[in-house]
């Protein structure tokens, strides 16, 4: 097995709490988001005891991201380095702020129309990721991320739609489901066990192991 990466999304805000559209709007962590950021970091130290050290952490420059790293990264004893711009969250446009549950179904599709399209979102992030693989070879590293983008990298990466992805989760995956292909080569898609436990597939996962950090 190669380099593991850790994609945890960023503790719960008040937004989060109210059910609102976040996208880009740069909104703190209140305390729950700060217990699960502690939760999390206690997770990635079983890992790393199971799996080896966590040699890299880095997040998305927005601030709820960057706190839940620097909780992180106090208890794990590893310092950020500088945010990655394209780690963002996707930009939601005129859907950001709002409540969308219960809202008529027209309105949340007029709303997400003017959002960013879901695979500029994955695109991005798979280039920032492989990007910072590129630049610290062979490193376990810990990435701060949003929910949305990380299921979207995951489902990518698997060929199916990922579950949703709670505050506080870790989802750690193999560095090695991040290389690009050769011309010619046929990829298989690596059995998966989603966020509760249950198996989608015959065997056990052997490239991506989702764990969670509960609230």
């Amino acid at each position: 097995m190669g380099a593991r990466i850790a994609l945890v999304r960023h503790g719960e805000t008040a937004w989060n709490a109210e059910k609102r559209l976040q996208g880009q709007t740069d909104i703190e962590l209140n305390d729950a988001g700060r217990a699960q950021a502690r939760a999390a970091a206690g997770e990635l130290e079983r890992l790393g005891h199971d799996g080896g050290a966590w040699d890299l952490l880095v997040s998305s420059p927005l601030g709820r991201a960057a706190e839940t790293a620097a909780i992180i990264g106090g208890q794990l004893g590893l310092e950020a380095i500088a945010p990655v711009q394209d780690l963002q969250e996707r930009h939601y446009g005129e859907g950001e702020g709002r409540v969308v549950e219960g809202m008529d179904r027209a309105e949340v599709a007029r709303l997400l129309a003017t959002a960013e399209p879901e695979d500029k979102v994955t695109a991005r992030a798979l280039e920032a990721l492989r990007g910072i693989i590129a630049a610290n070879p062979e490193s376990n590293m810990v990435v701060v991320a949003h929910g949305t983008l990380i299921r979207l990298v995951v489902g990518s990466l698997l060929d199916l739609r990922h579950p949703h992805v709670e505050n506080g989760q870790v989802v750690e995956i193999d560095a090695d489901l991040l290389e690009v292909p050769e011309p010619g080569d046929v990829a298989g898609t690596p059995d998966v066990q989603d966020l509760t436990g249950a198996p989608s597939g015959q065997r056990a996962a052997s490239r991506l192991s989702p764990t969670s950090a509960r609230r």
